[in-house]
């Protein structure tokens, strides 16, 4: 296991090298420039040597080099926008990401489990086919356009949730104040994920419920309700934790539309006004701190088959 372990970290960072490389250059291989270098007011020659201090004039592979020793060194840069180290911007970013991202993560499994394990036991039903209908509903509906609808209806028609932001401006916190601007966007958020993990759900139930040892259970007179909770699930949760360690990295890709969308203070919406401005240092920060989350989740995944399944060794 630690061999496995040490193998799978040794590939997540040569993957983390290759990653940043392929991003330090294409960013810095676009057209245009960090925003404050092209103010329509700034002094071509300010511009010029304000270039050559933050060492934006020397070779690509030379300022790659210079910012991966710093980051060896536990530096990522101070931000050109905000001036301040870029550690600093996403450290007060993340826990809000993480908190937008873990209750839509929450949110999707805790109903995709019922719904899919339901629609497997009463397949070809009217509650199988309203399930499905949703689920094609929440893969193929654009999240910005939902979440546009759901302003017009729950802010701007009836009033009953903010539209933007994490709190209310000017009002101690509270959590009440905190849930009410966290229903819409973990509910958007959730939606892909929800209705990609209900229809895997669904389908591994049903392949589990035709195994051998099921039909023995059941002819052993066990109630449904205890083979479906302790034979058939957990067996069929196996594929349904691959899905989810590949859906885990995509809610930040979410997180960049919804967060912009509702104006939730996190990383995704840093990511999106670093890149307008061309804030090199935080773009290479949060896609790092993506990548890093990425490797770490598809470890997580490979360990979690050995829980669910002891018949599973990783070597």
């Amino acid at each position: 296991m630690i061999g496995y372990i040490g193998s799978r970290v040794a590939q997540g960072l040569v993957l983390l090298l290759l990653v940043s490389a392929v991003i330090f250059v294409v960013i810095h291989s676009a057209p245009g420039g960090p925003a404050l270098l092209n103010q329509p007011d700034t002094d071509p020659a300010v511009a010029k040597e304000l270039a050559q201090q933050l060492g934006l004039n020397d070779p690509i592979p030379i300022q790659y080099g210079r910012w991966l020793a710093n980051v060896l060194r536990g530096s990522l840069g101070k931000s050109y926008q905000h001036n301040l180290p870029t550690s600093a911007l996403i450290l007060e970013r993340v826990p809000k990401t993480l908190l937008l991202s873990g209750v839509a993560l929450v949110l999707a499994f805790v109903l995709a489990v019922p719904l899919g394990v339901v629609s497997a036991v009463y397949r070809h039903s009217l509650v199988d086919a309203l399930t499905t209908v949703t689920a094609f509903f929440g893969v193929s509906v654009p999240i910005f356009w939902l979440g546009i609808m759901l302003i017009i209806l729950f802010s701007v028609q009836f009033g009953w949730l903010p539209s933007s932001g994490m709190l209310t401006v000017g009002l101690p916190f509270s959590l009440a104040d905190l849930l009410r601007h966290l229903i819409m966007p973990a509910l958007v958020l959730s939606t892909f994920p929800l209705a990609q993990l209900t229809r895997y759900v669904r389908s591994s139930v049903l392949e589990v419920l035709t195994q051998d040892y099921i039909r023995t259970a059941r002819s052993k007179g066990l109630a449904e309700w205890r083979l479906l909770s302790r034979h058939a699930l957990r067996n069929a949760l196996v594929p349904v934790v691959t899905v989810l360690g590949v859906l885990t990295p995509q809610l930040l890709s979410g997180a960049v539309v919804t967060e912009t969308l509702f104006a939730w203070p996190g990383l995704g919406r840093l990511a999106v006004d670093s890149a307008i401005t061309r804030d090199y240092p935080v773009i290479l920060g949060v896609t790092l701190l993506a990548s890093v989350l990425v490797v770490a989740s598809n470890l997580m995944t490979d360990l979690t088959y050995g829980v669910l399944d002891p018949r599973i060794t990783l070597r």
